[in-house]
């Protein structure tokens, strides 16, 4: 037991702090598949956005997969509902943004949700998005929900499928140095 305590003790010295929080852009389009029927669930509640921090303006960024949205659109088997970019910390403890699309009506958007994320070997990542019909008095009337969870990988396009409604996700780190290229030929 006493090897075990110390070894323990080891790794905690020695082990970098590899999961410290860092700077990450985070990019989402969120589309609906158009050859699957819509799945019409329950009018999106009240409280979407509890407990989810609102993105401010200064954490937006110009979205870089606009070449995507371009194909997604082209082939017709997708609409892009939305599509947005921002910056914000990542690390260990769960971090909840709202995101939300459209003019506000008491408190309800025509597309809103939110989006948890941990830090981990793979980032967890929690979607839950509602796309509403609104009536002429401003009232959600029915909403397309879209609910999933995932271990996405840093860096790379990563795909939340959710039958009619899908998520693309791409979460890269601001921080991290830039892989190295691989040499050419290795020297004697």
């Amino acid at each position: 037991m006493r090897l075990f305590r110390s070894l323990t003790l080891l790794l905690t010295l020695v082990a970098p702090s590899a999961f410290a929080d860092d700077l990450y852009q985070v990019e989402m389009i969120l589309v609906r598949q158009n050859a699957v029927p819509a799945i019409v669930s329950r009018a999106a509640p009240e409280d979407w956005a509890a407990g989810a921090q609102r993105l401010g303006d200064d954490s937006k960024r110009t979205p870089a997969l606009n070449d995507i949205v371009t194909k997604l659109t082209a082939s017709g088997d997708y609409s892009v509902l939305m599509h947005k970019a921002w910056q914000q910390t990542l690390g260990e403890s769960p971090a909840k943004v709202a995101v939300s699309e459209g003019q506000e009506q008491f408190g309800q958007f025509p597309i809103e949700g939110t989006l948890g994320m941990k830090l981990g070997r793979f980032t967890d990542v929690s979607a839950d998005f509602w796309v509403n019909q609104i009536d002429a008095n401003g009232m959600v009337t029915a909403s397309e929900r879209l609910k999933q969870d995932s271990h996405t990988k840093n860096g790379q396009l990563n795909y939340l499928d959710n039958g009619h409604l899908a998520l693309l996700i791409k979460i890269t780190s601001l921080t991290a140095p830039a892989p190295r290229e691989a040499p050419e030929a290795i020297p004697d």
